[in-house]
Order: structure tokens, then sequence, then C-alpha cells
């Protein structure tokens, strides 16, 4: 396969804009993905200047090197033809175009690539989107236009700038309880959020029998899961900051309480009733809010609470008992049912899991977004339940019958004499 689409970095770009007018082009490419990437840029026939992708795990970093490309200063009109032979399949003449660009080389009957840089684009060129940087295809028969992809000098969300809170965002910080499949899901979509920083708490190894449903792959087995989403969460999300501990929430909770202070939101995906109360106290007394998930009833409903720290807002014990006493579903005894384990396998698909993971961090970001005075950020109650696989019969507040329908609920005011809500 012949090169169709070549890759030039943010230093290739300075470099070339750096140039005075012409220069060599080393590239690095795969004949079997059809691409290439510019590793170094010469001025003029001086010595190259490395400029090749930093990210060491990326497959265009072992190859061959070939000095095939040659730079050149150009006009926008020519970055324009590009422009138009993309649009329209076109081929140019080789005179024509080299006529274009004093000094150009003949192919002989070789085919080599060319770079072209217009840095003088007026408003018009601007207005068609013609490119400041353009690939050409030089052969003897003609030069045809090739893609060509620039680095931006902006990385990662803050990309999104104009239409995300970026800076709020990637200032908070959030803790993860909990990185099984629901909050592996979790810490992977506050991370494509921008969070700034993750802590991340789990005491459990990643197994065989999770991988059907995390998020992490198999050569992470063996791994502590909180090191396992860290580890890949710094190639997938470098501008996110992740801590990884191996603490158990309960046995643990005076290490979780010392991370508690720098914390803004809390999201709690771990399993069993222990943990999730140990978490909701933990929040209350630290004065943060938190976001407790989880799934119920063998993966037929998603469950996800807020809990504010306010004097009107009741704990997840509260909240609980409330359900009891009003002869609903008791979430406590599907939470603490032991999915995944051999007893009570876990029948839930990823893709759902994953589903109350992401509307997790959604409903955690949300809130530290609500909290800073973004209003579009409002939900519509402070606990949802989601129809992943719903059955019939089931009790209130879980009695939906559509998949994918989702039906919210207020808060509950605090219980009399609860040692979480009351006086510390």
């Amino acid at each position: 396969m012949s090169t169709s689409v070549i890759l030039l970095t943010r230093e290739g770009a300075a470099a070339i804009r750096a140039g005075t007018g012409w220069g060599f082009v080393t590239t690095r490419t795969s004949d079997a993905d059809g691409v290439g990437v510019v590793i170094a840029v010469s001025d003029g026939r001086g010595f190259p200047r490395p400029v090749g992708i930093v990210d060491r795990l990326h497959y265009l970093n072992v190859g061959d090197a070939k000095q095939n490309c040659t730079w050149h200063r150009v006009a926008a009109d020519v970055n324009h033809w590009w422009l138009h032979c993309s649009a329209k399949r076109g081929v140019i003449a080789f005179d024509e175009f080299a006529g274009m660009i004093p000094g150009f080389r003949q192919p002989g009957g070789v085919t080599y690539l060319a770079i072209t840089h217009a840095p003088d684009l007026d408003e018009r060129h601007r207005q068609w989107a013609t490119p400041e940087f353009a690939a050409w295809r030089v052969t003897p028969a003609g030069v045809l236009p090739l893609d060509l992809e620039v680095q931006r000098e902006k990385a990662g969300t803050a990309l999104l700038e104009s239409h995300w809170p970026v800076g709020i965002v990637g200032a908070a910080r959030f803790l993860v309880v909990g990185l099984g499949s629901i909050g592996g899901a979790a810490a992977l979509a506050l991370a494509t959020a921008g969070a700034g920083t993750l802590d991340l708490v789990d005491p459990d190894r990643l197994r065989w029998h999770n991988l059907p449903r995390h998020v992490c792959g198999a050569r992470h087995v063996g791994r502590m899961k909180a090191e396992a989403i860290r580890a890949d969460l710094e190639l997938l999300r470098p501008d996110t900051k992740v801590n990884a501990y191996g603490h158990d929430v309960v046995e643990d909770a005076d290490h979780i309480r010392d991370l508690l202070p720098d914390v803004d939101v809390i999201v709690c995906a771990a399993d069993g009733v222990a943990p999730r109360r140990v978490v909701s106290h933990l929040a209350r007394r630290a004065g943060k809010p938190a976001i407790l998930s989880c799934v119920l009833a063998d993966g037929a409903y998603g469950d996800v609470v807020r809990l504010w720290p306010w004097p009107h807002h009741g704990c997840l014990t509260c909240r609980t008992e409330a359900l009891a006493d009003a002869g609903g579903l008791l979430p406590d005894l599907h939470a603490d049912a032991g999915y995944g384990s051999a007893g009570h396998p876990m029948t839930a698909v990823g893709s759902d899991l994953h589903l109350v993971g992401q509307f997790a961090a959604k409903f955690a970001v949300a809130t530290h977004l609500q909290g800073k005075g973004q209003h579009d950020q409002r939900f519509a109650g402070e606990h949802a339940v989601l129809a992943l696989r719903p059955e019939p019969g089931w009790a209130a507040p879980y009695d939906l019958i559509r998949a994918g329908e989702v039906r919210w609920h207020s808060a509950t005011p605090p219980r009399a004499g609860c040692s979480t809500c009351g006086p510390a």
C-alpha cells in the first residue's frame, strides 16, 4: 500500500515555519497502514532536526527512515490548489506545479513526497479553509494531493475550551472507590471529561473472569485494578493526573479520610453494603458530595444516588430506611449480593455496567460544575434508576418496564438519631 496520509507533529510544523524557504524531510512509514510520519526536518541543506512523535509506544516509532520528501514555502494559491484537487480527485501536471514553486526538482523516474507551507493566508483563503500545510505525491505523470494530518497546538480536552468549562473540570479532583466494571468505566469517563486529578481506590486485582466486562484488557491480569486503570489512563489521557491506592475502604477508612480534604467529589462503585455506607459516612463528615452507583437485580437496573452533605439531605442509610418504610425494594440487599463471585456470577453485560459508570461520572462532573455556578448542569433529581434489562413485578422505585428508561427521585431527609447525619 502506498502512503496515503502523512503525520506532521507540532515540532515538525514549527521547524518548517522557522525555515528560510525549503528543506529536506525525513519520514518513517508503515506500508501496511499506508501512513507516514515526519521525523526530521532540515532548513535548506542543513542538518536535519528531529521532530518525530514523542509517544514511545506509537507504532510509527519503529521502521526504516527515508529522506524521500522536501518542503517548500509557497504562495497561498498553491495550497488552495491542494484543496481543489482533493475535492475533485484531480492531478496537476508536473510542469504546471513546478512553475508555482521556484527550484522544485524533477522527479526523474521515481516518486517522492512534498510538503508545501503557505504562511500568508489572507481572509479570502481562510474563508475557503485553505490549509497552511499541504502534502503532495510527486510523480513523472503528475502531482497528486495527499492527506496531511497536522498536530494542533492544543491537545487533549484543551481543544474543547470554547464548548466546555475545561479550566473548572481540569482543576477538580475526584475520588473513585471501587474499580470494577462500573468504577473503571467511571474513571475513564471522568478523565475524558477533563478531570485534573483522579484518586483511584480498590484492594482487588484484575482477574481473567473480570475481562468480559472490565475496561482493562488481558495484559493487566494479576495487576491491582487501580494500577491497571492508572496505566491505561496514562496513555489515553495524559492530561489527567492519576493516583492509585490499594486501600480497602472499610478496613483502611483512616487512609481514605486523609485523602478527602483535597477531593471535590467522591464516586463510589464498590460492591457491598459496608463499603457504600462507609463512603456515605466519610463523605458526610468531610463535607463532600458523593455519587454512589451499582446494579441491582442481576443487572436489571442501574442505581445512581447523589448524597449532598447538607442538613436537609439524608445519608445512604436514611434513604434505604425510607425506601423500606415505603414498601420499596431494598437496594442494599442487591448491592451486597456478591456479584462476580462463583456463588453469584454477574449476569449484566459490560456495556450496561459501563453505561452506569459513565452516568455516575456525568453526575459527579455535573455536581462539581453546579457548585461552581454552571447551572446548565442541574439534574432532574438526586436518585436515578436506569432500566437496563427490566423485569416485571419489581417494587417501586424499580418498577420500570422499558429498557433505557430513567426515573428520577428526590432526596431523602435525615432520620432522627442517624449517626452519620447527626452531630459528630
